[in-house]
C-alpha cells in the first residue's frame, strides 16, 4: 500500500512511519520545515512539504496513495497545558486539521482514514473494563480529539472507511515522560489523582504498530494500549527508574490549579484493547514496567 502519514515528526508519527515501512509499505510524509524534511528522509519516507490546513495542497499530496493517517498532535507540557490558551495550538490542529485532512483525503480519492485518538476520552470507570463502546465524559481538552474522531467518522461513504485509534497514555521517549523522570530525580513530586484508578499506557513503539495494525482492520473505532495498571504503581515505576523510593504525591492544592485543564488524567480508565488484538496487534510492551523509559532517560538528565 502507499500511505501518506501526517504529523510524521512527533513521537508517534515517527514510531508509525517505521512500523508502516517494516509492514512493507511506501510512505510519504507532510514536512512543513527544512529540518522536518531532512528527519522524514532519515526515516526512509519520502517526505512532502505543505502545510496541515490547505485543503487542494493536501489532496494534491496524497493523490494516488491508498491510506492517510492523520497523527497531527501539538500536545502541550502539563505545566503549559494549565495555563490559558495553552492548549490552543493542539485544539487547532485537531479541530480544523482534521477536518481539513478527511475533506483533502475525500477529494483525492483515498479510500481509508486514519485518526489518532485518545482514550483518555472515556469517563470514570472505576473498576469496570471499558470498551469502545464504553460512555465517554468530553471536557474542553479532548473536545477536540472527540471532533477529530467525528471528521474521521464523516470520511466514510462511497468506498471510503475510517480507523480511529484511541490510544493510551503515551509513555516513551516524550515530553511528559522525561518530564516525570526529571521531576522525580530532583525529589519533586509528580503523582496525581487517586492511587487505586486505573492507568492506560502504551508504549510510543507499540503505538506505531498499532497504526499499522490500523491499514488493514475492519472499520471502526479501536483501543489501543497495554494492561491498564494501579496508578501507584504507575508512577512507583517513575521512581523506581530513577532509584527514588517515592514519587511523591503532588499537594492537593497545586493539583487542583493542575486539574482544571488535566482533570482527565486521573480518571480510572481500565481500557481494554481486546478489539484490536482480534484483528492482529499485539503491543510488544504488554506490561507496564521500568524498561519502558529506556529511551527517555538519558535524555532527561
Amino acid at each position: 500500500m502507499k500511505v501518506f502519514v501526517t504529523g510524521a515528526t512527533g513521537v508517534i508519527g515517527q514510531s508509525a512511519v517505521r512500523a508502516i515501512l517494516l509492514g512493507g509499505h511506501e510512505v510519504s510524509a507532510l514536512a512543513r520545515s527544512r529540518q522536518n524534511l531532512d528527519l522524514i528522509g532519515n526515516l526512509g519516507a519520502t517526505a512532502v512539504p505543505g502545510s496541515l490546513f490547505d485543503v487542494a495542497a493536501l489532496a494534491a499530496a496524497f493523490a494516488g496513495h491508498d491510506v492517510v493517517c492523520n497523527l497531527a498532535t501539538a500536545f502541550p507540557t502539563v505545566l503549559r497545558g494549565a495555563r490559558r490558551g495553552g492548549w490552543r495550538a493542539n485544539d487547532r490542529v485537531r479541530q480544523d486539521g482534521s477536518r481539513v485532512v478527511a475533506e483533502a483525503a475525500a477529494e483525492a480519492g483515498v479510500s481509508r482514514l486514519v485518526q489518532e485518538s485518545v482514550s483518555l476520552l472515556y469517563a470514570d470507570g472505576g473498576d469496570r473494563l471499558l470498551d469502545e463502546d464504553s460512555a465517554l465524559s468530553v471536557t474542553k481538552v479532548t473536545e477536540s480529539a472527540a471532533e477529530a474522531e467525528a471528521h474521521a467518522q464523516a470520511f466514510d461513504g462511497y468506498g471510503r472507511s475510517h480507523v480511529v485509534l484511541r490510544l493510551g497514555q503515551l509513555v516513551g521517549d516524550d515530553n511528559l515522560t522525561r518530564w516525570r523522570l526529571r521531576r522525580v530525580r530532583r525529589g519533586r513530586p509528580v503523582a496525581m489523582g487517586p492511587p487505586d484508578a486505573w492507568v492506560h499506557p502504551i508504549h510510543a513503539e507499540d503505538a506505531g504498530t498499532a497504526v499499522l495494525a490500523a491499514l488493514s482492520a475492519p472499520g471502526g473505532r479501536y483501543n489501543a494500549g497495554a494492561a491498564p495498571i494501579r496508578n501507584s504503581d504507575f508512577f512507583a515505576a517513575f521512581a523506581e527508574a530513577q532509584d527514588v523510593p517515592d514519587p511523591g504525591q503532588v499537594p492537593s492544592f497545586v493539583q487542583r490549579l493542575l486539574l482544571a485543564a488535566n482533570e482527565q488524567l486521573t480518571r480510572s480508565q481500565r481500557v481494554s484493547s481486546e478489539r484490536l488484538m482480534a484483528v492482529g496487534w499485539k503491543p510488544r510492551f504488554d506490561e507496564f514496567g521500568v524498561d519502558w523509559f529506556a529511551g527517555a532517560l538519558a535524555a532527561a538528565r
